[in-house]
């Protein structure tokens, strides 16, 4: 069985889950992570399925990009079975006035730490910018960590909180 990372990216419009999720399934592929949101107008998904060939699935999702309203790109990635957990689960979460360099400050804070973001969004609300990201940290290190994201939020004029994830939500 293959296992394939699939993108799709284009102007947002009704259907596009369904559409691919059809084109999957008929191919008997079984999706089994995805991500998928609309920015600013635009939609983007990206899913891992275990099924048929990359090159089958290309073909079968063609027609879905024929027109270029919609980009789809379909690779082998390799299996990397259960992997566990290289920390604890944590929620880092930043807001302020929109600058740029606020994702690449916080989340530098968050490696140099030892930390790995495992999942990160976010949103411009009028002058308003919301940074939301889900960490893995080593264990024992937040209590110190938080210190740091705080002197690194105030040099950037942001609010930083960071809190243990709920592991029933994630």
């Amino acid at each position: 069985m293959n296992e394939l990372a699939i993108t799709v990216i284009g102007r947002d419009r009704p259907g596009i889950v369904a559409d691919v999720a059809e084109v999957l399934a008929r191919l008997g592929a079984n999706l089994t992570d995805s991500t998928m949101t609309r920015l600013r107008g635009h939609f983007a998904m990206t899913l891992i399925c275990t099924g048929p060939a990359s090159a089958e699935v290309e073909a079968a999702l063609a027609p879905l990009a024929a027109e270029g309203q919609l980009l789809a790109t379909v690779r082998a990635v390799t299996p990397d079975g259960e992997v566990p957990a290289a920390g604890e689960p944590y929620v880092m979460a930043v807001h302020g006035s929109d600058r740029m360099g606020i994702v690449a400050a916080m989340t530098r804070v968050l490696v140099d730490a030892g930390g790995n973001v495992t999942d990160l969004s976010t949103r411009l609300a009028g002058s308003l910018y919301v940074v939301l990201a889900e960490v893995e940290l080593p264990v024992g290190v937040a209590d110190t960590l938080i210190d740091r994201l705080h002197r690194t939020a105030a040099e950037l004029g942001v609010e930083v909180t960071l809190r243990p994830a709920d592991p029933d939500l994630l």
